[in-house]
């Protein structure tokens, strides 16, 4: 736990009490401040008085007794309109803040030297900051990662001199971060999402942008440049004077940080040099994964690790849980766990990553549905349907790929193992990438990756990716 010092003798209210709430609590009461917890909740109000907090209902307190309002991500600041609790606040002069504030406050005033990755981005985050944390971990150095991949940051270890702190971050996480202050600060890129909590795309991407702009003066700001918003945001950075480094994808740049077949390279005042080959590396398969190899490859770079060393901890990185993770092998057969493929957009990189495919999709579905894959559908050999959209996504294969309807994730992993091995394709691979949330079958994807991980490995003579 990261004690909070910075409000030691002080009355602090907390609104939202879930996972990283209670720990602002629990942090806050270590650092000497006194609680004041509430939430919508009543189960959540329930577990605060058991954990010792005071509850109370924030409409019926007197306001100026308060030093901030420490608000959960989740709760609106903005849009579509802000919760009463910050209409609450403003009202009286309180600052509200998050627990990435309160963590940048602790090291600023305990250990401002201690290194800091900030990571966010529309897609790509959570690869990213498990990438970073992977190579600075096998550099040799103390890593603590948390933020919005799960632990929450005032969970983690103490900032101190040579512990690195790698946090994900959403944009609800830095709109109540005013203070944010990165050693190295990565932008992966922008596409339009939550615009119900943000009002508009261009209020979406400034937020996102505050992670750039907050990058301490002799850090680095990491700027994947292949969209257009972030593209000016590296531009106005730079201009602003911070140490920008741009990464693309999908084009050589003159000054900065591309990928060229499979080898990350960059450029500097004429001269190229390549950082890292990442070809054959399965974890760090296709375009999407790249970018944030690159972004990733930057980071640590800047932290000081050498390319030698980088090279070879790219090919021992095992890959994020639920996202592309190669779980076992049977022959010339690859099994395929991403079940944090929750919407077509995400499953869309998973599709454009493999040639020969059967496909595990359905669940519970969203809007859209699997309409926008049409592209994608000359890769899938065979797909199978499970779950509360297999109609729907039969209706949209008629005519364009095989499928069958398995209904269940049990049925649906045999009957691709059985039909992948009979094909005799040297890149047979079997993918759970539903395209749908888990909600109707399960509760959450990491349980539904799991089961497709269990069933994978039960089957005979797959050997398992450890």
């Amino acid at each position: 736990m990261i004690p909070v010092t910075s409000f030691a003798g002080k009355t602090v209210a907390a609104f939202g009490l879930g996972g990283s709430g209670l720990a602002s609590c629990h942090a806050l009461k270590a650092g000497g401040a006194e609680v004041i917890a509430s939430d919508d909740n009543v189960d959540n109000l329930a577990k605060a008085a058991q954990a010792g907090f005071i509850t109370a209902d924030l409409r019926n307190v007197l306001w100026t007794n308060f030093a901030a309002l420490v608000l959960a991500p989740g709760v609106p600041l903005t849009h579509p309109a802000p919760h009463w609790s910050v209409l609450a606040a403003r009202q009286a002069g309180v600052e509200v803040i998050g627990d990435i504030e309160l963590f940048c406050r602790e090291r600023k005033r305990h250990a401002p030297d201690a290194p800091f990755v900030a990571i966010t981005g529309t897609n790509g985050k959570s690869t990213t900051t498990a990438l970073v944390a992977h190579l600075m971990r096998e550099a040799g150095h103390d890593v603590q990662m948390g933020g919005n991949i799960g632990t929450a940051i005032l969970s983690l270890e103490p900032p101190r001199r040579g512990r690195v702190h790698v946090i994900e971050m959403s944009s609800y996480q830095i709109d109540l971060a005013p203070s944010l202050d990165p050693t190295v600060g990565i932008l992966l890129n922008v596409s339009p999402d939550h615009l119900d909590r943000h009002g508009s795309i261009e209020h979406y991407a400034e937020v996102k942008e505050r992670l750039i702009a907050g990058v301490q003066p002799q850090g680095t700001a990491v700027v994947g440049v292949d969209d257009r918003w972030c593209g000016a945001v590296a531009d106005r950075q730079e201009q602003a004077g911070r140490n920008v480094v741009r990464v693309s994808v999908k084009r050589p740049l003159a000054y900065g940080i591309s990928v060229e077949q499979d080898r990350i390279v960059l450029a500097s005042g004429g001269a190229r040099s390549e950082i890292a080959d990442i070809g054959g590396i399965g974890s760090l398969r296709g375009r999407h994964n790249t970018q944030n190899a690159a972004c990733a490859s930057a980071a640590a770079l800047a932290l000081g690790v050498s390319r030698e060393i980088l090279q070879q901890d790219l090919r021992s990185f095992p890959g994020l849980a639920h996202r592309m993770e190669q779980v076992g092998y049977k022959a010339h057969v690859l099994f395929v766990n991403d079940s944090k493929g929750t919407n077509a957009d995400a499953t869309e990189k998973a599709l454009s990553s493999f040639t020969n495919i059967f496909w595990i999709a359905g669940g519970k579905p969203k809007s859209g549905g699997i309409a926008s894959l049409d592209a994608f559908f000359p890769r899938i050999r065979k797909a199978y349907l499970i779950g509360e959209a297999a109609q729907e996504f039969a209706a949209t294969l008629e005519g364009k790929a095989a499928y069958e309807i398995s209904t269940t994730l049990e049925a649906a992993v045999p009957a691709a193992a059985r039909d992948a091995e009979a094909s005799g394709l040297a890149d047979a691979v079997v993918l759970l990438s539903p395209a749908c949330a888990s909600f109707d079958q399960f509760r959450n994807f990491e349980i539904r990756g799991d089961r497709f991980r269990e069933l994978v490995r039960a089957l005979p003579g797959v050997t398992p990716v450890v």
